[in-house]
């Protein structure tokens, strides 16, 4: 039986927008509120750092991986020209979250934000788990409707 490489990139870019998204969960209802609960600014910042120090490489990969397996699908269904049409809003939508999130996690976290959150927090550590979680929040629940608009509009179930 051969495998439809389409249907490789498609489970592909799933696979990795599950990871990603996932994280995005996890970092925004256990780890930050968990590393907010811990009484000294230090230890808060410290447990926050090591996990995301063990994640940011692994949601790296996977929003490489989505971008590169998304690329291909566009460029195997000659689909480009989607993007000229309103009816497909929902892969504009899916493109502008992955790049706000490449350019969050490739650049701006560790170039500027990184350090500043740490600053932050040691300063004024419920100030910043606070200012952390409702970015979190935000970012989650408009991927989480990305998700749902792209499954929908591929699948035919758009107007």
């Amino acid at each position: 039986m051969i495998i439809d490489d389409l249907a490789v990139a498609r489970a592909i870019h799933v696979l990795a927008l599950v990871h990603w998204i996932g994280g995005v969960a996890v970092v925004t209802t256990i780890a930050l509120p968990n590393a907010r609960a811990l009484p000294d600014a230090r230890d808060a910042v410290a447990a926050f750092e090591a996990f995301e120090r063990r994640f940011a490489s692994q949601v790296r990969f996977s929003i490489l991986l989505v971008g590169l397996s998304g690329l291909y699908m566009l460029a195997k269904l000659d689909a480009w020209d989607r993007f000229r049409y309103m009816a497909f809003w929902w892969l504009d939508l899916m493109v502008a979250v992955w790049l706000a999130f490449a350019l969050m996690v490739y650049v701006l976290e560790p170039l500027v934000l990184h350090g500043r959150f740490r600053a932050f927090a040691l300063r004024d550590k419920n100030r910043a788990f606070a200012a952390a979680m409702r970015f979190h929040a935000i970012a989650l629940v408009i991927s989480a409707f990305a998700i749902l608009a792209g499954v929908l509009g591929a699948h035919g179930g758009l107007p």
